[in-house]
Parts: C-alpha cells; sequence; structure tokens
C-alpha cells in the first residue's frame, strides 16, 4: 500500500515480508530507487515486528 502512494505500477510488484521463524524476511524491489521507497515505508513498523515476534502485545 505504502509504494501505490509512489507509482501505479507498484501493483505489479512481488514484494513479500514474512516471518519465517525467528528471521523476518523481506524482498525489497531491484531497482535501488524502489529499494529505497520501500524501506522508507518498512522502517517504522520493524522495531513493532520484532516485538511482537519476542511475545509483545499490540499497543
Amino acid at each position: 500500500a505504502y509504494s501505490m502512494q509512489k507509482t501505479p505500477f507498484a501493483m505489479l510488484s512481488r514484494a513479500l515480508c514474512m516471518q519465517r521463524g525467528r528471521v523476518i524476511v523481506i524482498n525489497l524491489p531491484g531497482s535501488k530507487k524502489a529499494a529505497t521507497e520501500n524501506w522508507e515505508g518498512l522502517e517504522p513498523v520493524l522495531a513493532h515486528a520484532v516485538s511482537m515476534m519476542a511475545g509483545g502485545g499490540h499497543e
């Protein structure tokens, strides 16, 4: 959803974020610009994701 604010072509992306065991797997786009833009949207929520994986609750 974040990348859709940047370009309508984002809907064609095969981007993926998932948890596999105790690891967060993040698949970013191949271009430097797109990867940077996606990281900007992802970075603020990573601390919450790590907290949830460690057993934290929703705030």
